[in-house]
């Protein structure tokens, strides 16, 4: 039998919270479907009123009623949106999302959607993603709970909490995973033209856009160009008097003002941005470790090996051995 998926929507829902998950079972049952296999997924929308469910971006949705708070359902997807403060607020659909969870498998909430899965207490005492902009808020409203800021997704045995918006898609990638192997999950993720399921600990930002946001916080765009040429020429040598070259300034100068504005050293952030780039590469290819080292500018095996145990505490043989897409 399909495993019952249900989507639950809200009005003022995000539409790709919604959207990005359907899609992700659809290809799986679409592959089925092409193998001439039975379909592995039910997938429903669900909300709590009975007319179209308006999201926030002025798509609506056609909508099927709640089921049963006791009726068996494999995985219960909580969508997110500006709409889910309201719904937390909800008694009863607060009360109906407490009681379904005894009767699924998986609980699982998208982006802020951790907001009504928290109001249900079911997040108490776990580690909890959700959108990097609500992370404080999230914590200060529910205190039993350990947000964390980076994950794109988190597990904490049943249940499953992801970061904002297409993080979404990268949680249900790695339920496919778990219903159906990794082979699926890649199919599904190529057929979707996405990053071949990102590993939930990855970051949410990229080190570069890490780097030009705290900027921009501080009201300054300065080096976001330097940025762009460093992450397109890590293999070059990326020395104090090459960076202050390249943005025209002294290399003192450029030192104090690159570290007031970015909250890094120079070294630290060059070595940052080749650790995600390795990262990428021990993930999606089979290119050895030593020819990765000499591409992303570490030079040696043993430079690249020291920059991953002090970023990541892991070696770069163990983080190929766990995420590499050929395995």
């Amino acid at each position: 039998m399909p495993k019952t998926v249900h989507v639950l929507a809200f009005p003022n829902v995000q539409v790709l919270d919604v959207t990005g998950p359907l899609q992700v079972f659809a290809s799986a049952n679409d592959l089925a479907r092409q193998q001439g296999l039975p379909l592995p997924y039910a997938v429903t929308v669900i909300a709590s009123q009975a007319e179209p469910v308006m999201t926030s971006a002025g798509l609506a949705l056609v909508a099927e009623p709640l089921p049963a708070a006791d009726a068996p359902c494999d995985t219960l997807v909580i969508a997110g949106g500006w709409g889910v403060y309201g719904a937390a607020e909800d008694p009863v659909l607060v009360d109906w999302v407490r009681q379904k969870a005894g009767q699924s498998r998986r609980m699982t909430s998208v982006c802020t959607g951790a907001f009504l899965l928290a109001a249900s207490g079911l997040l108490d005492g776990c580690r909890v993603a959700t959108h990097w902009t609500r992370c404080a808020e999230l914590a200060l409203k529910y205190p039993k709970l350990q947000v964390e800021a980076n994950p794109i997704f988190i597990q904490q045995g049943s249940v499953w909490t992801s970061a904002g918006v297409t993080a979404g898609i990268d949680l249900c990638l790695a339920l496919v995973e778990e219903d159906l192997g990794r082979a699926v999950a890649l199919e599904v993720a190529r057929h979707l033209v996405v990053f071949l399921k990102r590993p939930g600990g990855q970051s949410q930002f990229s080190v570069t856009l890490s780097l030009q946001q705290v900027s921009l916080q501080k009201g300054s765009s300065r080096f976001s160009e330097l940025h762009a040429w460093m992450a397109e020429h890590l293999s070059l040598d990326l020395s104090i008097p090459t960076l202050a070259a390249q943005a025209g300034m002294s290399e003192r100068s450029f030192v104090r003002h690159y570290r007031a504005e970015t909250g890094q050293t120079p070294a630290r952030a060059v070595e940052l941005m080749r650790v995600e780039t390795a990262r990428r590469q021990l993930a999606d290819s089979a290119t050895s470790i030593k020819r990765i080292a000499v591409q992303c500018g570490f030079g040696s095996e043993e430079t690249l090996r020291r920059s991953f145990l002090r970023a990541l505490s892991v070696t770069p043989q163990a983080y190929r051995e766990r995420f590499s897409v050929s395995q």
